[in-house]
Parts: C-alpha cells; sequence; structure tokens
C-alpha cells in the first residue's frame, strides 16, 4: 500500500504542539516546586520567629519555672490561622520540660550552636512536619544546662497555598492554550496562503501555457522550488518544440516521396509503352522504398526516445553483437562490392546495454558507412578494449565528412549536400540517441584506411566509447 501523504501543515503544527505538550507538563511540576517554595518560606519564618520568641524568654529568666512558661507556650502554640503549633521543651537528657512530649528529638550529634536556628523535617503516624528547633542555656531555675527548643507545624497549610498558587498559575494557562492553538491554526493558514495562491495560478494555466512563473510572485521560501519548476518548464518548452519540429520535418520528409508517387502513378496509368511503363514502375517502387525506409528509421527513433528513461541494461560483450550486426549486412555490401570486415583484439569487451538498442545503433553506423561508401570500397568494424572503456569503430573509405558537418549530421533530417545517396537523415540521430541512453560518446574523424588508395577523400571513422563494465559495476 502506498504510504500515507503527509500534510505541510499538519507537519508544521505537530513540530510547534510537540515542543509544547512536552514542555507544558514541566512547567506544571517547575510551577509546583516554585510554589512549594514560596510557600515554605513564610511559614519557615514563623516557625523561626516563635522559637527566637521563647529561647530570647527562657534565656532572660523570664520564665523561671515551668508555670511561668505553660502561659507563654499556649499563646506562642496559637498560629494566625487558627491551627495549633506543636511546641516542646526539653532538658538536656531528654526530659520534657513543657510542651508536646511526642516531638523526636533532633539526631544525636545534631546540635546546632547557641543563637542558631535549625530546620528540618520528620514524619510523626504517617504525617510529615517542618520543625524548627535550637538550643538556649536557661537560669539555674529551671534546669541546669541546654534546653532543647522545637516548634513544628504539619503541612496541610502549606499545601493548601501552594495549590491556590498553582490553581492561580495554571488556569490562565488552561484557558490561553486553546487560544494559542486557534491563533496559531490562523498564522499558519495566512501563511501558507501564497502557497495555495500559486497552486491555483498553476492550476488555471492551459495546457499548452508553458511561460515561466515570476519568482517574486512566490515567498523566499518557495523560490527554489519555483525555479526548480521554471527549469521544467523550459525543458518541456524545448521538447515540445523539438517534436514540432520533427512532427514537421517528418511531414516534409514523407509529402514529397508520396507526392513522387502520385505523380508516378498516374504517369504509369497513361503509359502506353512497355519500356516506359517499367522504367516508371520501378520510379514507383524506388521512391516507396525511400518511404518506406524513412519511416522505418522514424519509428525507430521513435522507440528510442520512449526507451530512454524506462530501458533496463546488462552486461553483454560487444564483440559478439557486432560480428552478428555484419552478418546481417553482408548481402547489401555485396551488392556494392564493398569489403566489409570486423577486427578485435581478441579481448572480452564487457559494457552494460540493452541488445536490441546497440544492434540498432550499430546497424545504423554500418548501414550509413555502406551507404556512403563507392562501390569496390572498405568499411571496416573494429572493437578494442581499454583499461577504462571499450571503443567501438566503424570506419570506412568513403568520401568523407567535412569538419563543420560532423556535429551537424547528427541533427534530424540533415543530409551531406553532394553526398549522392539516398537516406532519411535519421540514421545518426537515432545512433545519438542510443549513445547517450548508454552514457557513451561518439565522435568523428577522418579514416584512415588506405587514405591515398582511391585518390578522393579520405573517408571517415565513428567512434563510440563505451563505460567498461567490471564487477563493481560502471
Amino acid at each position: 500500500y502506498p504510504a500515507e501523504q503527509r500534510s505541510l501543515f499538519g507537519e508544521i503544527l505537530d513540530w510547534m504542539f510537540a515542543p509544547l505538550m512536552l514542555l507544558w507538563p514541566l512547567s506544571v511540576a517547575v510551577t509546583f516546586v516554585v510554589a512549594r517554595s514560596l510557600t515554605d518560606a513564610p511559614f519557615d519564618r514563623t516557625l523561626i520567629d516563635r522559637v527566637e520568641v521563647l529561647r530570647e524568654r527562657i534565656t532572660a529568666g523570664e520564665t523561671d519555672s515551668r508555670a511561668q512558661l505553660l502561659p507563654l507556650l499556649e499563646r506562642l502554640a496559637r498560629a494566625q490561622d487558627g491551627s495549633t503549633l506543636r511546641i516542646q521543651v526539653a532538658g538536656p537528657e531528654g526530659r520534657i520540660i513543657a510542651g508536646d512530649s511526642g516531638l523526636a528529638r533532633p539526631g544525636l550529634y545534631d546540635f546546632p550552636a547557641p543563637e542558631r536556628i535549625r530546620l528540618r523535617t520528620v514524619v510523626d503516624n504517617g504525617v510529615e512536619w517542618r520543625v524548627a528547633y535550637t538550643w538556649a542555656s536557661p537560669s539555674d531555675l529551671i534546669e541546669n544546662g541546654l534546653l532543647l527548643i522545637q516548634v513544628a507545624d504539619n503541612f496541610d497549610n502549606r499545601d493548601q497555598l501552594a495549590s491556590e498558587i498553582i490553581r492561580g498559575v495554571l488556569f490562565p494557562q488552561f484557558m490561553i492554550l486553546p487560544l494559542s492553538l486557534l491563533l496559531v491554526w490562523f498564522g499558519l493558514s495566512r501563511g501558507l496562503a501564497p502557497m495555495k495562491l500559486l497552486q491555483r495560478k498553476i492550476q488555471q494555466r492551459r495546457p499548452d501555457d508553458l511561460s515561466l512563473i515570476d519568482p517574486k510572485e512566490a515567498p523566499e521560501e518557495l523560490t527554489p522550488l519555483v525555479v526548480a519548476f521554471n527549469d521544467l518548464l523550459a525543458r518541456q518548452e524545448q521538447t515540445l518544440q523539438a517534436q514540432r519540429r520533427f512532427i514537421a520535418d517528418a511531414a516534409h520528409q514523407l509529402k514529397t516521396p508520396l507526392a513522387g508517387l502520385r505523380t508516378q502513378s498516374e504517369l504509369a496509368m497513361r503509359e502506353t509503352n512497355a519500356d516506359e511503363l517499367r522504367r516508371t514502375l520501378e520510379h514507383i517502387a524506388s521512391s516507396a522504398e525511400r518511404s518506406a525506409h524513412t519511416v522505418s528509421q522514424l519509428l525507430a527513433l521513435a522507440r528510442t526516445e520512449n526507451l530512454r528513461h524506462t530501458v533496463a541494461m546488462d552486461e553483454l560483450d560487444l564483440a559478439p553483437l557486432v560480428r552478428t550486426v555484419i552478418a546481417d549486412h553482408y548481402s547489401i555490401a555485396l551488392e556494392k562490392s564493398i569489403d566489409l570486415g570486423f577486427e578485435s583484439d581478441d579481448l572480452p569487451a564487457p559494457i552494460t546495454g540493452h541488445p536490441i538498442l546497440l544492434r540498432e545503433m550499430i546497424g545504423n553506423l554500418i548501414d550509413n558507412a555502406i551507404r556512403y561508401t563507392p562501390a569496390g570500397g572498405i568499411v571496416t568494424a573494429r572493437v578494442q578494449t581499454t583499461p577504462a572503456d571499450v571503443v567501438l569503430e566503424i570506419e570506412d573509405d568513403g568520401i568523407g565528412i567535412a569538419p563543420a558537418d560532423r556535429e551537424l549530421v547528427f541533427n534530424r533530417f540533415f543530409r551531406v549536400l553532394g553526398a549522392g545517396a539516398d537516406g532519411s537523415g535519421l540514421g545518426l540521430s537515432i545512433v545519438r540517441e542510443i549513445v547517450g541512453q548508454h552514457g557513451a560518446a561518439v565522435a568523428i574523424s577522418d579514416g584512415l584506411i588506405w587514405p591515398t588508395l582511391r585518390g578522393a577523400g579520405t573517408g571517415s571513422r565513428f567512434t563510440v566509447r563505451f563505460p567498461k563494465f567490471n564487477d563493481e559495476g560502471l
């Protein structure tokens, strides 16, 4: 099944809200920690103040007896919110002098220096208590040695105040979150509006409208996409123009022989002389053959172009393939008494290619050489292997190709003036197309087969270089 198509709008929302959803619980946790810290400070301050008051009274001798100490403890135990604090005054050996006897003593070595008050948290019957404590030097009337003074309060009031702070912070967040979602949704919709506008402009175009899009009409982030799309439009326009030229040229090339066939047919129908009728019919047959050859080349060119992106390449040896194509052309060469030969260095010539397309390419090169080589000439196909590539050469001692025409001959329907040979002008176009599909390169140079033997022209050599195949690929 095809993968589900992702929405850019949804992708942006995901990347925006996913971190937000992760950070929001962290924000709640931080808020709770801060709220507890804020609530601990005033409540701890209250405990410390009561310990200081009690220590000062005891140290100053204002409570020299238990009877004087108890009223003070009762007064200090009443908190501002009406709750009751736990207060304890104990002797150095743990004897309770006054107050709550249930408060645990601090650790064995937990003796704060005089004038210093410490805080600790203890658990009593499953309830947490916050305890402020210190040691004081009383008058001799109460106890000899140091007295332990402890004031404790549970966490109920602290938790309640912390909860109120958290609610006060989180409630606006809960109210703002949906509004933020709505604003982000609206902002993204507005931000992506230029993309939708560009989409509508493209959709409203006529099928034949390949004019370029002005990159300034698109947002800066879409400019690379617009530039790439314009490049595609330009290449498509070039392809369509080439196709129009090809169709026009093909129509022109077929129009002439077909018109000739019609004229010659009309003449044949009026001809009464048997010899003249025979000559006319021979002209008709020749014209029909040329037309058939042109149509065949047109179909071959269309086939190779259609296979440009779909053809499957296989490993093959080029030399046996060339021998097979040469064997197919022996009869044509014999009709002109042309010496058609093959040379090889007897080394493997491994390449990757499509056998049918390669046969078409080699056949066109050999056919082209035979057509433009006079009777009694020489055409040689040669395959050589180098460390980097495999070289195919088709060489003849024909009329040759002028340097100025060596690039033009690959254009469709181009013919060398004064060549004196029939042809469709498509064979070398097919060759270049197939060469390009195989990642190869083709070049034309002067032939070297006995250039002075015939005394006219130097012939032509077509050289095609293929990347050599090895076990690691191309």
